[in-house]
Order: structure tokens, then sequence, then C-alpha cells
């Protein structure tokens, strides 16, 4: 979690029934504990200013669950938003009872209290949830709450490469690291591609042994690369790796044609599925956003993302295909093929993995993009990846969209998206879409 702190301020006033407030004070505990065994909480009910205070002051929060056991107005919100500056998320409880009796917790109104407060403080943006705790719908809200915060956090920590330029033409993955830094707390750093090729021409065979062992475990069919590009390969993972490793890099994106092979002669694309299996979130055609978007993807998945273009579509089978030149993860790859290796598609120059994707239940297909006055967006949608065998030379996954595929394409299209996506392992639309709020984004969910 990296030191990740979930907390829970549970407040209520001593006026209410509060035999019903422990109940579900106990609840609620059990249930972010369950979400988070670290999850921070109060040994006892907030049941005034006083003990708000003192619990507030051994708190350092990533994320904020506000709960209203009971009614309680708007000063007790105020001395949390006047400590705290993190996202925040509302928790009102439904009424225990309703037997024409007293009304024993009348959460909801205090949540009106302070989602006012919340609003006039300084206008915060804040997650809403109404729900009891043994509500199934309550715990996959207040994990995705939990997964946003987390990935935000996270971002402040992660240091980024741009290896070399975007081609012309693909100016839509450059950034500039003072927007990287201000926007998300990414650290990035640039460095031309020619010096990672001129420190891979440095490496002797024996200095790349161990790459190429890892390689030849990873695909099949590295042996059939002519002998000079396998020396080279070898050569420039090498770079890459060490290049990684002692900068810290999370995430990169890499130039790669023509670099790659007019001046070096072996393409980068093999060594970029290495490093995305290694857990480096890496993109070709230098583009920032993209190897961005890959690295939530990996975050919320906890596995290698898919990066490729949307390149045709199929309104029988309503599917998408993404397909890019050979750079996919070779985990990824279907078992009865594994992950083969063939050449570049237009320079014929390998090794490139060139395998169809294997099947995957539930993908969420995601793009960290920009708006035309440069304000950022994010694309969402899901699906499931179907057991498709490759569809062209290179690397492809082909995604049946639950909504309607070409309404999807064309309303993207529409919408001016760029043509880089990362399909990710397992449904997270819920949760980009609250990190977008978080960050207050743009949602374009399809």
């Amino acid at each position: 979690m990296n030191n990740f702190k979930a907390v829970y301020i549970p407040v209520g006033v001593p006026t209410f029934h509060l035999e019903s407030a422990q109940e579900q004070f106990d609840k609620s505990v059990k249930l972010l504990r369950g979400i988070d065994p670290d999850f921070t909480c109060p040994e006892k009910m907030l049941l005034g200013i006083d003990d708000l205070r003192a619990y507030l002051d051994t708190l350092s929060p990533d994320l904020i669950v506000f709960q209203n056991l009971t009614f309680a107005n708007s000063a007790y919100i105020s001395q949390v938003l006047s400590r705290f500056d993190c996202p925040f998320l509302l928790w009102t409880l439904r009424e225990p009872v309703i037997d024409g009796g007293r009304l024993r917790l009348n959460s909801l109104t205090g949540a009106y209290s302070a989602a006012n407060a919340l609003r006039a403080f300084d206008g915060r943006a804040f997650e809403y949830l109404f729900a009891s705790p043994d509500e199934e719908r309550a715990e996959k809200f207040i994990r995705s709450c939990v997964d946003a915060a987390r990935v935000k956090k996270q971002m402040r920590s992660l240091k980024m490469a741009a290896i070399g330029h975007t081609p012309q033409g693909f100016g839509f993955g450059r950034a500039l690291d003072a927007e990287l830094m201000n926007v998300f707390g990414v650290d990035l750093e640039a460095i031309e591609a020619r010096e990672l090729i001129d420190r891979a021409k440095t490496f002797s065979n024996n200095d790349c042994k161990e790459y190429l062992a890892k390689s030849a475990c990873a695909m099949c069919g590295l042996d059939k690369t002519p002998e000079h590009n396998l020396r080279d390969y070898a050569r420039l993972y090498k770079a890459y790796s060490d290049y990684v490793r002692e900068k810290g890099i999370g995430a990169l994106a890499s130039r790669c044609w023509p670099d790659f092979f007019t001046a070096f002669g072996t393409p980068v694309c093999s060594v970029l599925s290495m490093l995305n299996d290694e857990g480096i979130a890496a993109a070709c055609e230098a583009d920032v956003y993209g190897a961005l978007s890959m690295w939530v993807g990996m975050e919320l998945s906890g596995q290698p993302t898919f990066f490729g273009d949307p390149v045709s579509l199929d309104e029988g089978d309503n599917t998408i295909t993404f397909w890019h030149c050979g750079a996919a993860a070779c985990s990824l790859a279907r078992c009865d093929t594994g992950a083969a290796v063939g050449v570049h598609p237009n320079r014929k120059i390998g090794p490139a993995m060139d395998f169809g994707c294997k099947a995957i239940e539930e993908v969420t297909v995601f793009r960290i993009g920009r708006e035309p006055d440069g304000t950022f967006r994010f694309f969402i949608t899901e699906g499931e990846a179907l057991d498709k065998p490759k569809q062209f030379i290179g690397t492809s996954i082909v995604v049946k969209t639950g909504e309607d595929c070409r309404s999807i394409v064309e309303q993207s299209v529409l919408d001016g998206f760029e043509p880089h996506f990362a399909v990710i392992s397992g449904r997270h639309g819920d949760t980009l879409e609250i990190l977008a709020r978080m960050f207050g984004f743009e949602v374009y969910r399809y």
C-alpha cells in the first residue's frame, strides 16, 4: 500500500439511539477492515467535538471515510476540513427501523449538513454513499474509493521516463515535466533514445547472457531471429533494464521507429514486452500519457496491460480489435501459441512479438486523454477479451464491448480521443470514474 492510510471518522451525538448507532459502528469497522486490514478506525464512536479533535490529532490520512452514525451538525465536518485536504467519502446510513416510533439515527439529515459544509468550505469534490454496512454495494463502492485514492497517492511517488521524442504527427503523447508533476505528482525524466542505443553498443555478449536466457524462457521462437539481431536485442534489453533500475523508473514511453531500425538495426519492441512483464509500464511511440494509462491499469489489476490502437471492429460479434507492432507482455499471449516472436510488420526486422492475446473474462479499456483546451479526461469502457487468434502481424487483443461497439468507435472518434489505449484485466470502470473525480477530470464512459 506504500504507507497508504484510509481513515474512518464516525461522528454522532449522544441524544439519539446509541444502541443502534453502536451496532452500525461495529458493522462498519468490520466492513472497512475487511477491505483493508490497515484501515484506521477509532476505538469508539466520536460523540462530541472534543473526542473528534483528539482522534484527528492522531491522523495523517490519504482517504477519509466520514460517516454520520447519527445526525451531527456541520461543526464536526468543519473540524476535519480545516485540517486535511485529501480524497473524501461521505457515508450515510439507512434508518434501521421505521415503526412510527423514535427516529433512531437521522444520519441522512447529518449528510445534508456535512455536504453543505463540504461545498461551502472550499468547493472540494467528494464521493457519496447511502447504504448500510451490510449491503453488498457498500463494500464495492468503498473498495473502489480506496483503490482510487491508493493509486492517486502512488502517483506521487512514480518516476517516469520519456525515452526520445514522439514521431512527427504523434504529439498527443508528449508531456511537460512541470505539468505531470503539478497535475499528477509524477516525476518525469527525459533521455534521448541514442543515449541508450550508445550504452547498448558497449556491452559484450557475455554481459548480456542472462538477458538472453530470460527472454528465451519467456518467448517462443526467439532462436529463429538472426544472430546479429539477437545479440543487439540482448544489449538493448540490458541497457533499458540498467537504466530503469538505476533511475527507479516505474513507467516509460519509448521512441521506437525509425531510430531503432535506422541507427541500431534492431527494434525495441520485445524489450518493452519484457519490461511490461517485469512490472514496468512500457509504451511505444513515446506516448507518455499512454504509459501513464498503462501504469494505472497495472496498479489496479496487478497485471501487465495491453497497449494498442483500435484498428477494426466487427458489429456481428460486437468487438473492437486493438493492435500494435509487437510490444505486448509475453504473459498476455494465448496458450496455444505462447509468446511467439516474429518481425516488425513494416520494417521486417526482429525480434518483435507476434501473437494474439488470451481470453480475459473482464477487461477495461482506458486512456488518460486531453481535451482541446489541454485539460485532462478519462476514456473508459468495459467488456471481455475473447479467445481469438492473432488478427494481424504484431500483437492483438479482441474486446467484446458491453455497449454497441460501433457506437463506441463513432462517438469516441467524434470526441477526438487519442489513438492509443490500455486494455486492463478486470472491471475497473467505477474506480477510474472515482479517480477522475478526485483529480477533477471529465469522464467519457462509453
